[in-house]
C-alpha cells in the first residue's frame, strides 16, 4: 500500500516580496497535476479585522495571534484535503516564524524591547510546530518600485527583510532564497513540484 503523504510548504519575508504570488503559481501546477493542495493566507488583513495592531505597530500579543491562527489554518487546511490521496500539500503563505521576524522588526523599529517572557513563549510556539517540509525565503530588491496603493514605511520594510534572514540563520531552518527575479521564480516553483510530484505514486 502507498504511503499517506502529506507536504507542508511555507514562505516568509518581508512585504510586497512576491510571497502570494508564488504560493498561487506553485497551488497552479499542483491542481494541474490532480495533486490536492491547500493554501492559507490572509492573516495581515484578518489581524485588522480583530483590531490588531499590525506593521511596526505589532506587539507580543498580535505576534501570539498572527502565530497561533497559521497554526491553525495550516492545521484546518490539512485535515480539508482528501485524507485517501497519496499525496496532499499544505501551502502556508506566511510560514509561522514569519510573525518574528514582523515582531522583531517592529521593537527595532520603534526602539523598543520585550520581555524575556515573551520572546521566549512567542519563539517556543514557532518551534513547537512541525517544520516544513520545505521553506522559502523571498529577498528585498530595493531597486523595484512598489504599488502606489500600498502605503509602506521603506525603513521598516527593510528590516522586516534583515530579521527574516537573521531569524533563518540562527535557528539554522533549512531554506530556498527566492529573489524577484523570473529564473528564481522558476526553479522555486521547480523545486516545490519535484517534491510534491516525487512523493506521488507513479
Amino acid at each position: 500500500m502507498t504511503p499517506k503523504t502529506l507536504i507542508r510548504i511555507g514562505v516568509m519575508g518581508t512585504h510586497s516580496t512576491g510571497k502570494s504570488l508564488l504560493m498561487r503559481r506553485i497551488e497552479m501546477e499542483l491542481r494541474g497535476r490532480d495533486i490536492p493542495v491547500a493554501l492559507t493566507g490572509g492573516l495581515g488583513r484578518r489581524a485588522a479585522q480583530v483590531s490588531l495592531p499590525k506593521m511596526h505597530g505589532h506587539t507580543a500579543e498580535s505576534t501570539r495571534w498572527v502565530l497561533a491562527t497559521g497554526i491553525a489554518d495550516e492545521v484546518a487546511a490539512a485535515a480539508s484535503l482528501n485524507s485517501d490521496a497519496p499525496v496532499r500539500v499544505v501551502l502556508a503563505d506566511r510560514a509561522c516564524w514569519d510573525a518574528l521576524s514582523y515582531y522583531r522588526a517592529a521593537l527595532e523599529w520603534r526602539g523598543d524591547t520585550a520581555p524575556r517572557t515573551d520572546r521566549e513563549s512567542l519563539h517556543n510556539l514557532a518551534a513547537a510546530h512541525t517544520p516544513y517540509d520545505l521553506l522559502f525565503a523571498t529577498a528585498l530588491n530595493t531597486t523595484i518600485p512598489v504599488k502606489p496603493k500600498h502605503d509602506y514605511d521603506d525603513r521598516y520594510r527593510r528590516l522586516v527583510d534583515q530579521h527574516t534572514h537573521a531569524l533563518l540563520r540562527e535557528e539554522n531552518l533549512p531554506h530556498v532564497r527566492v529573489s524577484a527575479r523570473e529564473d528564481s521564480q522558476e526553479l522555486a516553483i521547480a523545486h516545490a513540484l519535484h517534491l510534491c510530484t516525487t512523493e506521488a505514486p507513479v
